[in-house]
């Protein structure tokens, strides 16, 4: 690894040169936000506070998320290093070929892993373990999001060397930050959001992502959160002790928005627009509250996204029941399907591998009618992903605008797939010790955001597990 050791002592180098480690790091995942879209934004709003931070930040205009472009892997990415082959982390709803079913004896392995807001208890607050999956090599015991995850985060690094950490995000299921020991994150907030209920004819409105309106409201409690943190105060205003050196949050908004309203071309739709503005308006309230608690010179902070959402022109949205993707599946190998997880792009696990080739063939076949542009052999070329019990056996590459899902449904855009407008995200880094604008337009992964945070921080990224197995260097943020 002589080269990551390399970059990592410039990189400490020209942090020292500028008299400044940071004492804390925030990362916010501003979901379904495209690289476009803060051009857009900050180009039509130049008094805001994203146009200011962009304005003395370091702006990378070529970020894009690993794939599949799902909330988990997106996350995962973020605060590992590492990619879905690596972490073991594919999407939310996967299939595992060793773990046995929620609640079953363990006698028969293989059992859909479901870590969303299926999994939440009767209040809403806290993981139902009765609804997990089994592990029959360990006493049949219950597998929590944090102890599925294959390595470790951010969060384990600074914990590990004595600082406080916090974060904030939409399901309790994100317990996966926590890591692998299952303690990694000190002060962890996860208010549920509930299911996705975007372009859903038959939803009430009372639901947080069937209204605009009500996904704000959502994001400001979670602002709120995170500045209680920055005052010291934990989540809740009600637990004074220290300002974590590493924390942040995930917004929704925006993700909500695009695929309840989307773009006419790329220009937002006005609920979109608004959304936009109200991400701005709490990143106005996280500044203002830096400036108070006199944080602004020695904290870091990185904007980017989980995901992108998919397409940008919502003229281009073509509507696939998944359903048919299943039955053509069912009829050239029944009772093969494992699982499907399809959104803008698909995941399919089998029974058994020896089926793959009639499934391919019956999807290629069909690819017109289906939204299909690729079907690939998981673990061929290109993708070579792991022959193990998470990794899927087939991957669905959809058509641009293509959009699986329920008969009826009206969503604009969706996320999950491995296409540009999923992947080409956001990131910009506010740092006090930079003193000037830089636009980078190096293609560069989200991944490299982990090492990025800990040499922030003034910590070894040779600690993260994936950084080291892919191979991940940090953002060249401070040698611009």
């Amino acid at each position: 690894m002589k080269g990551l050791g390399l970059l990592v002592g410039l990189l400490v180098c020209a942090l020292s040169a500028q008299a400044q480690t940071y004492q804390h790091a925030i990362l916010i995942s501003i979901d379904g936000m495209h690289a476009e879209d803060l051009e857009t934004f900050i180009k039509h709003a130049p008094n805001s506070t994203l146009a200011s931070w962009a304005k003395k930040g370091i702006r990378f205009d070529q970020a894009y998320t690993p794939a599949p472009a799902d909330s988990f892997p997106g996350l995962i990415a973020l605060i590992t290093g590492g990619q879905p082959s690596t972490t073991g982390i594919w999407y939310d709803v996967t299939y595992n070929r060793r773990l046995a079913a929620p609640g079953s004896d363990c006698s028969v392995r293989g059992t859909v892993v479901a870590y969303d807001e299926t999994i939440d208890n009767a209040t809403n607050t806290a993981i139902d373990p009765d609804k997990l999956p089994r592990d029959p090599d360990h006493g049949c015991s219950p597998v929590y999001p944090h102890a599925y995850l294959k390595v470790n985060t951010v969060f384990d690094v600074v914990h590990a060397a004595g600082g406080a950490t916090a974060w904030i995000d939409k399901h309790p299921a994100y317990d996966i930050v926590n890591g692998p020991q299952g303690h990694a994150v000190d002060d962890l907030y996860t208010p549920e959001i509930g299911a996705n209920f975007e372009g859903k004819l038959d939803n009430s409105k009372d639901k947080i992502t069937a209204s605009v309106d009500k996904t704000a409201e959502y994001d400001r409690l979670k602002m709120q959160a995170l500045i209680y943190e920055l005052k010291g105060q934990g989540h809740d205003g009600q637990h004074p002790g220290v300002v974590p050196e590493l924390m942040g949050m995930n917004m929704q908004v925006i993700s909500v928005a695009q695929k309840l309203a989307g773009y006419q071309g790329q220009r937002p739709q006005p609920a979109l627009q608004l959304a936009f503005e109200d991400i701005d308006q709490r990143l106005t309230e996280l500044k203002n509250t830096l400036q108070q608690q006199n944080l602004q010179d020695n904290t870091l902070i990185i904007l980017t996204a989980k995901h992108g959402n998919s397409p940008m022109n919502s003229n281009l949205v073509r509507h696939i029941e998944s359903k048919t993707l299943r039955q053509v599946i069912e009829h050239a190998a029944p009772g093969a399907l494992a699982h499907l997880t399809a959104d803008d792009g698909g995941l399919i696990w089998l029974k058994d591998a020896k089926f793959k080739p009639a499934v391919i063939k019956a999807l290629q076949k069909q690819h017109h009618a289906l939204g299909i542009l690729h079907v690939l052999d998981a673990q061929s070329a290109p993708l070579h992903y792991p022959q193990d019990e998470r990794s899927p056996d087939i991957v669905i590459i959809s058509q641009h605008g293509v959009i699986y899902g329920h008969a009826g449904e009206t969503k604009r855009a969706e996320h999950g797939g491995y296409g540009r407008d999923d992947r080409h995200v956001c990131l910009l880094i506010i740092s006090a010790g930079q003193p000037k604008h830089h636009l980078v337009h190096q293609r560069i992964s989200t991944q490299q955001i982990a090492p990025t945070l800990l040499v922030a921080l003034g910590l070894n990224p040779d600690h993260l597990d994936a950084v080291k197995k892919d191979a991940i260097l940090a953002l060249p943020i401070f040698s611009q």
